[in-house]
């Protein structure tokens, strides 16, 4: 049988790009190949979104862009398995206030550290983290640490809540290369409303080999974080909520690191941007042009995508930029000195998307170049690095997933995150390379698409292919625009565990909230969401046994604990100094990830041949946990 994306390439055949397409033969299960075959989906024509009325007038480039502020370790811990340390961090996620609007009302928001975006936590491969989250704001957080291979306890499970008055430990591993991760609310029902009022920030991976380069550096001088959102105000000033909405939130005041239209004042040389789209809704399509020649693209290179560098730089004219993307670019302003340029956005991604454009969603911030000289050492090799591509020779297709619109609802394969018993849509043996077919059928809508755990190689897509700076690297993400379909192969591994799927337009993701305006309830919570779930099942007769399970993004070990404000205040209690260091090391002492080399070796062995069997036995080696 073969696949939908096979046969659309076959269709289409005559044209160069098509082929050169791969051929792949689905065989997937019967009873998703039923589910597929029995949906029906909505007419985007009978389903018509409603452009929302304005926000207020708001003048452009009148900030300078803000800078997230670096987050600093409250205590540096040490692992009692492994020795070396674990950095701890303690956010409280509390409501601000921003004067968007002068005249206007101040903007209630919800961040981490009472800021919008959060800290900024920049750590060092290998070293661990602790982020311990305190919830002081008024209704529930989940935390996902998106990009990283978390145990699945930590990986910000929707159901896996943090109440007020409580707070809950995260553990993150980081040994992965160097990236661009971010932190954001990931609770069930709430979602979108806590992410589009402030819970988000940037959470950056730092590599000596990445380091040695030569690229633009220095946080927030030469090396800028640039979190990308879309927002709307009410009339007062105050921010419009997301809750009542149902297809897309698409917003018509453009922020950038939690400004709106800002403008930087930059040298003439190269700067390192980093792109995170933050939007609920809102996809972008990036481009750079000057005051005197707006028609005219001047050319970049894309150095880096969701996980890490791309193995070389790639120049590009524009850069598509979906819901929960990163990307990263050098840009060189050295030709440009004295000159004012802009970034701007092309709403419909050349026919890719379907956002809705307002007055101002084209124009995104102005760069003021100083005509002063200065002198610039930094530099984009040809060569950046090896990407770890998943192994090559696959050609089937293990799974096929359609994301749709059936009498309202969101869905995946007919089913949401909701439906609790169907809800796991896949079963992936630890440590096996799969590929797996997305599909979006509508020409009404696009989705971007989200896998937990892994980074994908994304290696055929129907019509417009896959962008040069999409296949030169490893994603997490990868956008379905209108009426396409796309394959993406992954190794899940090392973890075994629970793990979620999704759109990340957080309206489609958390549609049963938005559809029913400030309330939890039975009908609510029978409402689907696009997200689903796949679990990352353990081998039998594996050959290394770990000490703790971390399967169940649920469990109860790990999940949210009460506490009393005052503690916090006066750092008592578990907020003590020696009552945290105990927490933290109980946590280590189970190793969620001190075993990663004996798991990998592990793996390794049992797949040696394909067949995910023991070959022998693999040596296990305990530590000495001091």
């Amino acid at each position: 049988m073969l696949s939908k994306l096979v046969r659309a390439t076959l269709a289409l055949i005559f044209t160069s790009f098509c082929v050169v397409q791969a051929q792949f033969v689905t065989k997937i299960p019967a009873a998703e190949a039923s589910a597929i075959a029995g949906i029906v989906e909505d007419d985007p024509a009978n389903d018509p979104q409603f452009k929302k009325s304005g926000s207020p007038a708001y003048t452009l480039y009148s900030a300078a862009l803000p800078i997230p502020v670096a987050a600093t370790p409250k205590y540096k811990i040490t692992n009692p398995v492994t020795q070396k340390e674990i950095w701890y961090y303690e956010f409280e996620i509390k409501p601000l206030t921003q004067q968007v609007y002068p005249k206007l009302k101040p903007a209630r928001l919800v961040g981490y550290d009472g800021k919008s975006p959060g800290p900024t936590i920049i750590v060092p491969k290998g070293t661990e983290t602790v982020v311990r989250f305190v919830n002081s704001a008024d209704r529930q957080n989940s935390v996902h640490l998106h990009g990283s291979p978390s145990r699945a306890p930590f990986d910000g499970w929707a159901a896996d809540i943090t109440n007020p008055g409580e707070y809950k430990d995260y553990y993150y591993p980081n040994y992965q290369s160097a990236r661009f991760l971010w932190y954001h609310d990931h609770a069930l029902h709430w979602t979108a409303e806590n992410a589009y009022f402030g819970q988000a920030g940037a959470y950056l991976i730092t590599d000596p080999e990445e380091d040695r380069l030569g690229l633009p550096s220095g946080y927030g001088k030469q090396d800028i974080p640039l979190v990308l959102s879309s927002k709307q105000y009410n009339s007062d000033g105050t921010l419009f909520s997301t809750q009542g909405e149902d297809k897309s939130l698409w917003g018509d005041v453009i922020h950038v690191n939690g400004e709106p239209w800002p403008f930087q004042n930059v040298e003439p040389r190269k700067y390192r941007f980093r792109f995170l789209n933050a939007a609920v809704s809102r996809n972008f399509d990036l481009f750079f042009v000057t005051s005197t020649a707006t028609n005219t693209r001047i050319p970049f290179k894309v150095i880096a995508s969701d996980a890490g560098l791309l193995e070389a730089p790639i120049q590009a004219s524009d850069l598509k930029v979906a819901v929960a993307e990163r990307y990263e670019v050098v840009f060189d302003f050295s030709q440009y000195a004295g000159k004012t340029l802009y970034l701007r956005n092309d709403e419909d991604a050349g026919g890719v998307g379907v956002d809705e454009a307002y007055d101002n969603t084209y124009q995104v911030m102005k760069f003021v170049v100083s005509s002063k000289p200065v002198t610039d050492t930094s530099k984009v090799p040809s060569t950046l690095r090896t990407v770890p591509f998943p192994p090559a020779g696959h050609t089937t297709i293990d799974h096929q997933f359609r994301f749709h619109r059936s009498g309202g609802e969101w869905k995946i394969n007919g089913v949401g995150f909701a439906d609790a018993a169907n809800r796991v849509l896949a079963k992936v043996p630890r440590g096996k390379v799969e590929i797996w077919e997305l599909e979006n059928s509508s020409g009404g809508w696009t989705h971007p698409i989200h896998i937990h755990l892994v980074d994908f190689r994304v290696i055929q897509r129907n019509g417009r292919g896959v962008e040069p700076y999409e296949s030169a690297g490893l994603k997490d993400v990868v956008w379905l625009g209108k009426n396409e379909v796309v394959l993406v192969e992954a190794h899940y591994a090392p973890w075994n565990g629970v793990y979620m799927f999704h759109c990340h337009n957080l309206i489609h993701e958390d549609q049963d909230a938005s559809f029913f305006p400030r309330r939890q309830s039975v009908a609510c919570a029978d409402r689907e969401q696009m997200m689903a779930a796949f679990n990352v099942t353990k081998l039998t007769d594996f050959g290394y046994d770990e000490v703790t399970d971390f399967g169940d993004p649920e469990d109860p070990r790990w999940s949210a604990r009460p506490y009393v404000h005052t503690d916090f205040e006066k750092e008592t209690g578990p907020f003590s100094k020696q009552a945290v260091t105990d927490r933290v090391q109980e946590i280590a002492r189970e190793q969620p990830y001190s075993e990663l080399a004996e798991v990998e070796a592990a793996l390794d062995e049992a797949w040696a041949d394909g067949s995910a069997q023991k070959r022998g036995p693999v040596p296990h080696y305990r530590r000495l946990v001091m």
